[in-house]
């Protein structure tokens, strides 16, 4: 399997995980979440499968930290109310995170064989992408595994004692 089948490969597995992470994820914002990145995965699929066929590829100056937080700021209700997160759900994010941080270290190793420039930008906005993705499932694993803290170290509180 080339390296650019084993990224479809890659990309068809997270839109299927994280499809299925919304169906099963209780918490509203989490949920949403997981459908607003299955839309960055799709996109990169489409990219992906133009590459393959051989067909000029353009890629939008997307910003999935800015659509995750859009989310979240249509939500913030909701966001404030307790959230209890299953182990299963705490799990899924956990399982995200290792995609993402593995997709960016095999965009990065695609990046060193990159032989023009447009492969190259491409595979940069990508890796840069999967590292915000990380970021979007570790906030929120923390966020849902320790509420109290991460409102705490989220607005740089100091506690005084």
């Amino acid at each position: 399997m080339t390296a650019i089948e084993i990224a479809r490969s890659m990309e068809t597995d997270a839109i299927k995980f994280y499809t299925e992470a919304a169906k099963k994820t209780r918490y509203p914002a989490g949920k949403k979440m997981f459908e607003t990145i299955v839309g960055d995965e799709k996109r990169h699929l489409a990219i992906i499968n133009r590459i393959i066929e051989g067909l000029e590829v353009t890629y939008d100056d997307v910003s999935p930290v800015k659509n995750v937080t859009t989310v979240f700021e249509t939500m913030k209700d909701q966001m404030m109310e307790k959230v209890e997160a299953t182990d299963d759900e705490l799990e899924a994010f956990k399982v995200a995170m290792e995609m993402e941080k593995k997709g960016k270290e095999f965009y990065e190793e695609m990046l060193k064989e990159a032989k023009t420039d447009k492969e190259k930008s491409l595979l940069e906005k990508l890796v840069k992408e999967e590292e915000q993705h990380y970021s979007i499932f570790e906030n929120t694993y923390n966020f849902l595994s320790d509420t109290g803290n991460w409102f705490m170290w989220a607005e740089h509180s100091i506690v005084e004692g």
